[in-house]
């Protein structure tokens, strides 16, 4: 079987779905082959907060001190497991080099960029495609159990507040009274009020019904084998369910981008980073509004549907395994801050892997050997947050238009020629 249309997509998470829809916006034909099904992956169980206020990456000075005190608990908000994997320790060792102050101000107005605008983006989406989603522009609520852990933070507060992304501060009455569903031994906190909240299962559920409304063929359960590439263009993909072809292709299959994309001759920086969370019914009394419980590296975000704790971050690559120890960390967590941390009844106990570039910034760019091919992934934990604005810029791209933010911060060529080939596989 052979099926042509204007773009593929490679990918049915958050990031693939609103690919497709904006460019169909654009007027092309799109196909979507996802290997799972829409949204399995980790577009499924985050916590769905749209989060302008986190501009700040994990690299960040001091980081390669704490994953070195917390390499072996198993508790640890992140855990790195130990590995032989050469491409595994190249990507460690452009993380530390991340971590470094002038790399860090550089990563977080990129992330600024992105954050901002999809927050905008959200807006018009859901209003325009009635999106059913729980959408909650309410805020996010980020707090402290004691008065130092508050005040260590109050740099970064203050270089947030430098490129725009402003916080309430809130003493202890103050955070009280925002928030009954707090104990009454929290120290403090602070309220982003442009940030947001959705049920991230239902959006992608809504994409997903969206873009086949406006004629798109989701290909589900089909796994992609190779590339057709012909006079520096790829002209197809190769896959269980037959031959697929098309004027131009998009890779934004998450952690998965980087195996996929190696017959292309590129070595993606993109590694998995596990991370977990436990859907429940919603407790009583219930948080209002998302919360960031700072200590215990871990957050809570309430629907009117349910309820859901997540947080960790694991590196031990593509091991589907629930650790039991990482999730009792996150009741723990919820104990030590709520009132009731949370509801009687767990529906889901969830983890997966999210695609973690070492400097936290995603690849959103063409393929350097093949310019009509562009790849949308590493957005780490954001890319629930990040979906409108990635999505804008790729039609961009594919229409060959001048992209409304600049690229350069997420573009190949910052990782330098060498990921340009890939050591293993050579494209056909």
């Amino acid at each position: 079987m052979t099926e042509r249309s204007d773009v593929l997509v490679i990918g049915g998470g958050v990031i693939g779905l609103a690919c497709a829809l904006a460019l169909l916006e654009e007027g092309s034909s799109v196909r979507l082959v996802e290997r799972d099904t829409l949204g399995s992956g980790a577009s499924h169980g985050n916590l769905g907060m749209i989060m302008p206020s986190h501009a700040l990456p994990l690299t960040r000075p001091g980081m390669m001190r704490d994953l070195l005190r917390w390499m072996w608990r198993s508790d640890s908000p992140v855990l790195v497991r130990p590995s032989l994997d050469p491409l595994f320790f190249a990507w460690g060792l452009r993380f530390a080099r991340s971590c470094r102050r002038e790399a860090m101000l550089g990563i977080m107005r990129g992330r600024q960029a992105l954050l901002e605008s999809s927050r905008d983006l959200y807006v018009e989406l859901v209003g325009s495609e009635e999106l059913d989603c729980e959408w909650e522009p309410c805020g996010l609520l980020e707090v402290f159990e004691r008065a130092e852990s508050m005040e260590a933070t109050e740099p970064s507060h203050d270089l947030l507040e430098g490129i725009g992304v402003h916080a309430e501060v809130l003493d202890h009455d103050g955070l009280m009274n925002l928030e009954p569903a707090l104990r009454d031994d929290v120290y403090g906190g602070r309220l982003h009020l442009r940030d947001a909240r959705l049920r991230p299962e239902k959006l992608v559920a809504e994409l997903g019904r969206v873009v086949r409304a406006k004629g798109a063929a989701v290909v589900e359960g089909t796994v992609v084998s190779g590339f057709d590439t012909r006079a520096g263009r790829v002209c197809a993909v190769m896959t269980d369910a037959g031959r697929f072809e098309a004027e131009h292709f998009v890779v934004a299959a998450g952690a998965w981008s980087a195996k996929l994309c190696r017959p292309l001759g590129l070595r993606l920086p993109v590694q998995p980073g596990k991370g977990y969370s436990i859907t429940t019914s919603r407790p009583g009394p219930c948080p209002r509004r998302g919360v960031v419980f700072h200590e215990a590296n871990m957050a809570v975000t309430p629907w009117e549907s349910g309820y859901r704790m997540g947080g960790t971050m694991e590196f031990g690559g593509f091991d589907e395994r629930l650790s039991r120890p990482r999730l009792e960390a996150l009741r723990a967590g919820a104990r030590r801050y709520l009132r009731a941390p949370f509801g009687e009844q767990t529906s889901e106990e969830w983890c997966g892997f999210r695609p973690m570039t070492p400097d936290e910034l995603p690849i959103l760019s063409r393929v350097p050997r093949y310019p009509n091919t562009v790849v949308a992934t590493g957005h780490g934990m954001m890319g629930v947050s990040m979906a409108p604005a990635t999505a804008k810029l790729v039609a961009e791209m594919v229409a060959g238009r001048e992209p409304f933010l600049d690229v350069t911060p997420y573009s190949l060529a910052r990782f330098g020629a060498k990921h340009y080939r890939a050591r293993h596989g050579q494209a056909h």
